[in-house]
Order: structure tokens, then sequence, then C-alpha cells
């Protein structure tokens, strides 16, 4: 404000009785100008502002203005937020089910177990299910079902585990809203997909169909770091049920797509960018962990878990360099727990080294490899399945992911016999692994989902045979013990 109290950024109002009215055209200049150093701004901090308040004063005080100040009641996460003033406020990294508890007896002609390696089936199977979980599982010959159970005999049927898929966008609104994709800084750790969920919507309805139960829905790649992801369970109708976790991950994009943000920024800016915002992050989090009273930064909430390994660096990357810098970044850099999300062009060369340091592939939305001019190497004219390739260079912790909607979602096991087609070993079990225990230890939620065990949420397929053949069809679906589709009741969703 000047002495005269006019705001020297707004038009000035006319002086005297001749003075012209501002002009439409003046109008527009004044707007554009405020724009265009808008956009300046924007380019020249490529990150969030600092949250010190000295980073603020050295910042000038355009800076100062735009740094939030910390709220009055920091939201609780973890330990860095211990000190929340109301426990019951503290989120929680399960569903809560209103529904009534159903004890079943479910019969199969074969349960597909999925343990952590290997094939593991029990045939003539029963599954006992009790409050949502899975109490016990075995021959129908050998384990008795306890009084006042409610028996479903689909004993010509397969049950398997529901399908996981570590790369889902389309939990929202829709794609087309593109409300998980706010391209604001090259880095924006602090933004969080799960603002924007919406149970029951018609595309996560049609997952199911296809025997989808648990998703990370997770923001788009415009940005280096586009937020944080959200794991959802996606049956159940409301999103306290639907949460698994949140965060899920921290989505890292580190070339491709984010090289088109704003400057057109170059793979070695955007190296140098993400491993400041990474440091900064961590050292964050190191200091709020040693003394919780320290302010709260959104920016930086997602580290914490990040240190604490209880969420996971689920990465956009492919081709041979970027995947070798997440690798060493992320991974060996920083020892973030990090994963291979798409992994196409030639990461595969790299699954030896993934294999050895613990960084999953999650293989798709792409399927296979073949020579592409600037991307990829010349293959003489074949065409090579990418899973495949990893598989046969020593990686064995590999799932699949659509990119939904870039393949729909309720296909994810197309992705897995695509997989097969194009030359991947499923004759262990790998390819339904792929869809279900692999992704779910990927993500940290193995204990919950991903196999059939006692203690497990009883998320669960009925099939007409191996799910991974695109000629199975997925008949009814449970979540958490609740039947969320079933074929015989209602029309067919896919």
């Amino acid at each position: 404000m000047t002495s005269g109290g006019q705001d020297p950024r707004e038009p000035r109002a006319p002086q005297g009785a001749g003075a012209e009215p501002l002009s439409k055209r003046a109008a527009i200049g004044a707007a554009g100008g405020l724009v265009l150093a808008a956009a300046a701004f924007g380019v020249l901090s490529m990150t969030a502002p600092p949250e010190s308040s000295s980073e603020n004063a050295r910042g000038g005080p355009t800076l100062a203005l735009l740094a939030a100040p910390a709220p009055s009641a920091p939201m609780p996460r973890a330990w860095w937020d211990a000190y929340a003033a109301e426990p019951a406020q503290a989120p929680t990294t399960a569903s809560k089910s209103a529904a009534p508890s159903r004890k079943l007896a479910i019969l199969a002609l074969k349960a597909a177990v999925v343990g952590p390696e290997g094939r593991d089936v029990v045939d003539d199977a029963v599954v006992l299910v009790s409050d949502g979980k899975i109490e016990a599982i075995g021959p129908r010959a050998s384990t008795a079902i306890p009084a006042g159970y409610e028996v479903l005999d689909r004993s010509d049927k397969w049950i398997t585990p529901g399908f996981v898929d570590l790369h889902c966008h389309i939990a929202g609104k829709s794609f087309l809203v593109n409300d998980i994709n706010d391209m604001v800084y090259l880095t924006n750790p602090e933004l969080r997909a799960s603002s924007v969920v919406e149970p029951d919507n018609p595309n996560l309805r049609r997952a199911i169909g296809g025997g989808v139960t648990s998703v990370l829905f997770i923001p788009g790649s415009g940005t280096n770091m586009g937020g944080q992801g959200v794991l959802l369970k996606t049956g159940l109708e409301h999103f306290e049920e639907m949460r698994i976790r949140d965060p899920g991950s921290l989505k890292l994009a580190q070339a491709g797509n984010p090289e088109r943000w704003a400057i057109n920024p170059g793979r070695s800016f955007m190296n140098w960018n993400t491993r400041n915002t990474f440091a900064r992050g961590l050292t964050h989090a190191k200091l709020r962990k040693a003394d919780p009273k320290l302010p709260r930064n959104i920016q930086w909430d997602v580290f914490g878990p990040l240190a604490d390994k209880t969420t996971q660096v689920s990465t956009h990357t492919q081709i041979y360099q970027v995947v070798l810098m997440t690798l060493t970044m992320v991974r060996q850099g920083f020892g973030l727990d990090v994963y291979i999300d798409h992994g196409e062009w030639f990461g595969s060369k790299l699954a030896g080294i993934a294999q050895e340091i613990g960084a999953g592939a999650i293989i798709g939305p792409r399927e296979i490899d073949r020579f592409t001019p600037g991307f990829s190497i010349d293959t003489d004219g074949q065409i090579q399945g990418i899973a495949a390739q990893y598989q046969k260079n020593g990686h064995k912790e590999i799932g699949f992911n659509t990119d939904s909607p870039v393949i729909p979602q309720e296909e994810l096991h197309v992705q897995a016999a695509t997989a097969c087609r194009f030359g991947f070993d499923g004759t262990r079990m790998d390819a339904l692994r792929g869809l279900t225990i692999v992704p779910a230890k990927t993500a940290g939620i193995a204990g919950r989902v991903g196999s059939l065990a006692p203690g497990k949420d009883a998320d669960l397929l009925v099939c007409d045979g191996d799910p991974v053949d695109p000629r199975t069809t997925i008949e009814a679906v449970f979540i958490e013990g609740r039947s969320v589709y079933d074929m015989r009741t209602e029309e067919r969703r896919w």
C-alpha cells in the first residue's frame, strides 16, 4: 500500500471529472503482465518456496509473501506428527468396514494361493472367511467348516487373490479433468492424489469386473515429482474404507513427459533438481524426527514415510540411461525403496542390478520393445517382450501395470497374458504372481493383500479357469469378505 492507501499493483481510480476510465486494452495488458510475472517466477523457482524464515528472508519479499504459515493444528501422519492434540485425527492405514461381519466357506476346484515363490495351489479347496479376513484355507477333506458359516459352492471354479495394479489414474472423476497432473513446479512432492478420489466411479466398477481389487492411484507425469499416490481398494463405498495406505508412494518421473514442462528442462538439470529436492526433503524429515516440535511444512510431509521405509518411490522411468539414474540416485544414492514403473526401451538391460539392489520392476503399459529411433538400440527387426527380457536378465520380482486409462484398468490381466505371449515364462505361476503378490510386496502391503493366507484381507476372485488366460471369465469378486460383483445377480461388467 502507498501512503495514500492505493495499492500500486491495482489500476488507479479516475482522478477528477475529466478523467477517462481505464481502457479494456490497458486492463488486458496489465493482466497479461501479471501472468508473465507469475510465469517468470515459476521458471526461476523450480521448486516450492523453502520453509524456514531465514531462507525466506534471503529470498526477498516475494518469497516471504508466498511462503505459507505453518498450520496451527498439524495433520498427524506418523512419528513426525505424533504430538498432534487430537489422536483421533490420525489417519489409518487400514480400511474400516461398517458392513456386518460375514462368515463364509467358499468351495473351489482350485485355490491359487500364490505364495511368495513358486507354484502354490490347493486342489478341491475350501476358503474360510470371517470378519473380512481369510481364516483358513486347505483341502476340503481336511479343513472343517465351523457351524454357522454360509457355504458358497463354487466347486467347479478357481479362487485366486484379487489383482493389484501400482499404476492407476482412474480413481478420480475423470482422467480428462486432469486434476492429478498439476504442473506447478518441476517438483511437487506436497500434492496428494487422495484429495480427488471418487469412490464407486464407473471406471472403478469396470476394474472390479476385471478382478482388480487394489490400486495405487497416483498423479500424472507432467513434472519430475507429481505428488503422493494413495493405495486403495476399488470396490468399497467410502474413501475411509477404500484407503489401504496414504501416502501410497511418491510419484517420480525422470524423463519423457517432464521434459516438456515450462522451459523444456534437459535431463541434466532435471536430475540435479530432483536430487536437490530429495536431499532437502530427507534433511527436513531427519530434523523433524529428532525434534517433532519443529514447524511442519507440507512440502516435505512424504519424506518422513520415505525415510522410515513405510512408503516407496514409484518411478515413471524408461530408457537404459534413465532407469540407471533411478537405480543409482534413488536406491543407491538415497537408500530409498523405489521400483521401476514402465521400464521399456531396454531398461531391461539393468534387470540384474535392479534385482541385486532390491528395486522391483512393474512393467506396462507397453509390453514389447522394438527399435525406436532416439530411444532404443537396433534389434534387427526383432520384437522383444519387455517382461521376458527382465526375466531373462535375472529379475525375479516382475509385476504388471496398465497406466490406466492408457490400458483400461479392467484389462490388467491381459497385460500379463501379453507378456506370456512375448516370451515371459509363467510356468511357475510368475504371471499370476505379477498380478498379485509381486506388486503387493513391492508396495509394502503384502501383509494384507496379494495371496491367500490366514489373516489377510479376503479379497478373492472366482474364475472359470486360469485368471491369466484372457478367455477366462471372472464371475465374482469379494473385497474384505463382501461381495462387490457377482455375474449371477448383475450384468457382466467386462
